[in-house]
């Protein structure tokens, strides 16, 4: 048997924090040979042509990497996943609160757990396993081993990127007050337990790790992209900030993070306003998720979908 990974100290592959006094800057992080993390095997310019890919993981890196928004909306179950198919989508996004409330009948407050979202995730693949899903991962269910044993579950199950987030074990769901973050140190030691756990798979997988925060309505923006330029160094391949409030605050966050590809998150009632695919393009967003296309689909017997 092969020793495990060790996910709290350095890793000759993967960019660690160094621990000095102070708070973590992203000048702080270094990998063993002085760079940040790079894996060649992973550059976005492996991806800019050729036909798509029917792995799920490798069409999504050809799809961030070539021209164009990717527009995904939220689904939550068969059905829903099924209406967003059958509307020519050609991307999903699990939805955490959605998945919560479809499989228990609960709020996104950390009650759903990792065997739910494998099992929710594992079911939508399967209904076209060439679409690429992107799943809500929470915080990884848990300290660096278990975000490690998260992203091993997830790509099992056929899930093309997942996003970690940085709030506290008892979660919320992001649109949410009353939010509770961890420490940058933490957060970076989730986003790099995930990035090690990619990059451990066997046979090269091109699983898609997005690091995700809260911090901006608890610790403002400036912090928040602090968070993601962390995030960013050590390995994260996508970046998403939750509850950006303006369009000002969208375009200056896609700015400070270029050019790694952000992702954001609209949802009826929520705090980022209702921007539509082709505004938020326009201001630098790389993907969209539209969580509440599967409210507007109840709504609308099934057509909503089209809409968009």
């Amino acid at each position: 048997m092969s020793p495990a990974l060790d996910y709290f100290t350095f890793n000759s592959n993967v960019a660690s924090p160094r621990r000095e006094t102070g708070s973590m800057t992203p000048d702080s992080l270094v990998s063993v040979d002085g760079e940040n993390y790079y894996n060649p095997r992973l550059d976005p310019a492996n991806f800019l042509n050729g036909p798509l890919s029917a792995n799920p993981a490798t069409r999504l890196r050809q799809m961030l990497a070539r021209p164009g928004i990717i527009v995904a909306p939220g689904i939550c179950d068969g059905i829903s996943a099924r209406c967003a198919i059958e509307a020519g989508f050609h991307c999903l996004y699990q939805s955490g609160a959605a998945t919560t409330a479809s499989r228990l009948g609960q709020p996104d407050l950390a009650i759903a757990t990792l065997n739910d979202f494998v099992q929710a995730g594992s079911m939508v693949c399967s209904i076209d396993p060439t679409i690429p899903v992107i799943a809500d991962a929470d915080t990884g269910f848990g300290g660096p081993i278990m975000v490690a044993r998260t992203v091993t579950q997830y790509a099992k199950a056929g899930v093309a990127a997942l996003h970690i987030e940085d709030q506290v074990q008892t979660k919320r769901c992001g649109h949410l007050l009353g939010k509770q973050v961890v420490s940058r140190e933490e957060f970076v030691a989730r986003i790099r337990a995930a990035v090690m756990a990619r990059d451990a798979i066997p046979g090269d997988s091109d699983f898609v790790i997005i690091a995700r925060t809260d911090s901006a309505q608890v610790l403002g923006m400036e912090e928040a992209v602090v968070r993601l330029k962390l995030a960013a160094q050590i390995g994260a391949d996508v970046c998403f900030i939750e509850g950006v409030r303006t369009n000002a605050l969208l375009e200056s966050t896609v700015a400070a993070l270029a050019p790694k590809p952000v992702l954001v998150n609209v949802i009826s009632g929520g705090l980022t306003p209702s921007f539509t695919c082709g505004e938020a393009e326009a201001m630098g967003a790389k993907i969209i998720s539209l969580d509440d296309v599967v409210e507007f689909d109840s709504r609308a017997g099934g057509t909503a979908f089209k809409e968009i």
